[in-house]
């Protein structure tokens, strides 16, 4: 009966589920929250747009000499916030010298060392977003994200961001003495977050609170997969035999259809094999149960120069008992 409760009062908020108004508000809130908290400034939002572009446009528009950070969010998810010279070289004075220069700074390429300096101001506002977004549905979208690096230029971000819409929220910022700036955060379009918790006056949970959270529990417990490229059966003896330089056949191993199993060779998925950002990794073409290929007979396991070894290496295992 809840399941059903939630879907209604989610159709409910069509107007929350795009980015309007819970984040626009909310993050102009979060950022002159943490300006003034971390640092004294009186930040100000003249304007905020949210949009959504893809990564190439991203990269087009991005600030001349931004300081871009890398951010970690929920499940994986990856964004990013660029800060446009001026917003940086406020962050750095009012820390450095406790006060903001009459005249700003001339713009010039970030360091690590200015990124070290501006990160906790920078998790300081998004903290201040997970707070402000605690019962708002963009929470999904734009809740869980932290600071996680930094880049020296923006076109890394092309290899280490995936290819997919992303939600641009652009704020032009008013600092003070008539300077201005931007801070441009980017996250990814579909939301990898957990669902906002919805205030009990809004919607009554019928469901036990002990069955609830034995199943986030549950969601979270870990679960190992293999994956599979082929088998080989192979006698005690043979396997006592190998040396380097011996070739092991598997002859229905293919990079095109690999097997996800269980720890009791039970398939639940095929896959392809690949790579992402370096590293190897699995696509998974189909779900379900999987019949797993049979491996091949001892016979056929060995190429045929390595019988007689494995024949000779199995009679003196036995006769040591």
């Amino acid at each position: 009966m809840s399941h059903v409760i939630r879907r209604k009062i989610d159709r409910a908020r069509p107007s929350q589920a795009d980015g309007a108004p819970g984040v626009d508000r909310c993050w102009r809130l979060a950022l002159a929250r943490a300006a003034r908290e971390a640092l004294g400034l009186d930040l100000g939002v003249d304007r905020l747009a949210i949009t959504r572009a893809g990564l190439a446009e991203i990269l087009d528009s991005a600030p001349d000499r931004a300081l871009v950070a890398l951010l970690d969010g929920p499940r994986g998810g990856l964004g990013a916030l660029m800060l446009s010279p001026a917003v940086t070289a406020a962050f750095i004075e009012l820390q450095a010298l406790g006060r903001l220069q009459s005249q700003p700074a001339p713009p010039r390429r970030p360091t690590r060392i200015d990124a070290a300096m501006v990160s906790g101001v920078i998790d300081k506002a998004l903290a201040c977003l997970d707070e402000a977004l605690a019962e708002e549905a963009d929470f999904v979208w734009a809740g869980g994200f932290r600071y996680a690096s930094w880049l020296e230029d923006v076109r890394p971000l092309a290899l280490i961001l995936e290819e997919e819409d992303y939600r641009v929220l652009t704020a032009d910022v008013a600092l003070g003495g008539n300077r201005t700036g931007q801070a441009i955060l980017i996250l990814p379009a579909i939301g990898r977050g957990d669902r906002p918790a919805w205030s009990s006056a809004e919607v009554e949970e019928t469901a036990p609170q002990f069955t609830a959270a034995l199943a986030a529990q549950l969601e979270l417990a870990d679960c190992r997969l293999d994956a599979v490229i082929g088998r080989a059966r192979l006698t005690i003896g043979r396997i006592m035999a190998l040396k380097p330089g011996d070739v092991l056949e598997m002859a229905s191993a293919t990079v095109d259809s690999i097997s996800l199993e269980t720890l009791d060779a039970r398939g639940v998925a095929r896959a392809r094999l690949g790579q992402k950002r370096g590293m190897r990794a699995v696509k998974i073409l189909s779900i379900g149960p999987q019949t797993s290929r049979p491996a091949p007979s001892p016979e056929q396991s060995v190429l045929p120069g390595a019988a007689d070894a494995a024949t000779e290496a199995e009679e003196e295992w036995r006769a040591a008992g």
